[in-house]
């Protein structure tokens, strides 16, 4: 792993000398001294890897879920879906780069698949507006929701952005009717519907995909209302109290599956998804299959569409009683 997240800096420090001292046992011809010093520091690094996760503070935890080494939704599609058919547009405005999706096949299972991609470098970054969809975007999932309903598709999210786009065209454009309108259809669909967090949920702009049968989160994910920052700013008009923000807003998967408003918590290899992309990503479609089958052999039509609507209505009544 090349980027290290703040509190990560001592873990640095020691996998950096390991990977100094292979470096010159290499040069000094595979000299058994150094290899023995180098895999001692490896010992320690995963002594102080299990220590650093094993309880993570909320802030702690934004800071993995931010991570930009962590599998992204492109990611999770290529690896898990086969047969994936990318459908465009919202047969309106345009079409919006942060939010993809289309026809796929899970297993066997033939599926529609929505998801808010983040981008992994400058440039995808900025071609997918950071993971933070616009108008378009909400449109052209209740579009792909659609499609789901008329052929009776389950419908598969993932689920990473810091919020919906707040700039001003998207604004003019309604933002939050779109949002609204995802919300609704995600509650109105008949078909099963499957959400997965795989690192930020923020707000709404999550909400309008995630309103699911089944809502699973990735170990060091988050999900809230607005970002620690945000929080911060409004309740004490200081951004740098993110760490209380984080603390008391309870976001992390651990708090938000004991007050019921998620299903599953998805475990992480040791030291975040960013450690193992490929065992995070395994984990996923595992829990995916695992769902997906749950749900379809459950009733299916207008009682799904009806247990989900049950599931959030009674959502505030059993976070109280948490």
């Amino acid at each position: 792993m090349s980027i290290y997240l703040e509190f990560e800096k001592p873990l640095a420090e020691i996998e950096g000398k390991a990977e100094e001292l292979r470096a010159m046992a290499r040069a000094a011809e595979d000299d058994l001294d150094i290899e023995k010093e180098a895999a001692a520091l490896d010992e320690k690094a995963r002594a102080m890897l299990a220590q650093l996760y094993e309880n993570l503070t909320p802030w702690r935890k934004c800071q993995v879920a931010r991570h930009p080494e962590r599998p992204h939704c492109r990611d999770y599609i290529e690896a898990l879906f086969s047969e994936y058919t990318p459908l465009a547009g919202d047969r309106n405005f345009a079409d919006d780069q942060a939010v993809m999706g289309g026809l796929a096949r899970l297993g066997d299972a033939p599926v529609v698949v929505i998801g808010l991609e983040k981008g992994h470098d400058t440039k995808s970054r900025i071609e997918h507006n950071f993971g933070m969809a616009r108008p378009e975007g909400y449109r052209k999932a209740i579009r792909l929701m659609d499609l789901a309903d008329r052929f009776s598709l389950p419908v598969i999210t993932l689920v990473d952005t810091p919020g919906a786009y707040p700039g001003k065209g998207a604004e003019e454009r309604g933002q939050s009717e779109a949002i609204a309108r995802a919300t609704e259809k995600c509650l109105s669909l008949k078909s099963p519907l499957i959400s997965v967090i795989i690192g930020e949920g923020g707000s709404g702009g999550a909400v309008a995909l995630a309103t699911a049968n089944t809502v699973m989160m990735l170990e060091h994910a988050i999900y809230s209302v607005i970002s620690p920052e945000g929080c911060a700013s409004i309740l004490w008009k200081d951004g740098e109290k993110m760490r209380e923000a984080a603390e008391a807003m309870r976001l992390t998967a651990q708090d938000l599956k004991r007050l019921g408003v998620i299903d599953r918590i998805i475990a992480e290899p040791l030291g975040g998804a960013q450690r193992g992309r490929e065992e995070t990503i395994e984990a996923v479609g595992k829990a995916l299959k695992e769902e997906l089958t749950k749900l379809t052999k459950r009733a299916k039509g207008d009682s799904l569409r009806k247990a989900r609507r049950r599931k959030f209505l009674e959502m505030g009544a059993k976070g109280l009683a948490a």
